[in-house]
């Protein structure tokens, strides 16, 4: 049995509702600076951040290694899920309603 394809429409509003800062803040520890958060990348070793996280943009990009993208790009990569996975995982964490 093959599940139903996620309507763009509900992805679209998970990604307006969810916290991005909020979300890799409960996985990656963030520290303000300026407008945006920073942190040492999870995914390559490093010293000095370079991993930028922008609320205003709902938006992560490493400047060492050029990982970037939104929230759920950001679970799939972080935590290994499947697209489906990081849908799920992130709906249970915002307002939006359930699939």
């Amino acid at each position: 049995m093959s599940l139903a394809p996620i309507p763009q429409e509900f992805i679209n509003e998970l990604l307006a509702r969810v916290d991005i800062v909020q979300l890799i803040d409960a996985r990656v520890p963030l520290r303000k600076k300026g407008k945006n958060y920073i942190a040492c990348c999870p995914f390559h070793a490093e010293k000095t951040p370079s991993f930028t996280v922008t609320p205003e943009k709902q938006f992560y990009y490493c400047f060492g290694c050029s990982v970037g993208g939104n929230a759920l790009s950001f679970l799939m990569e972080y935590e290994k899920l499947s697209f489906v996975e990081a849908v799920y995982t992130s709906s249970a964490t915002s307002k939006t309603s359930r699939i």
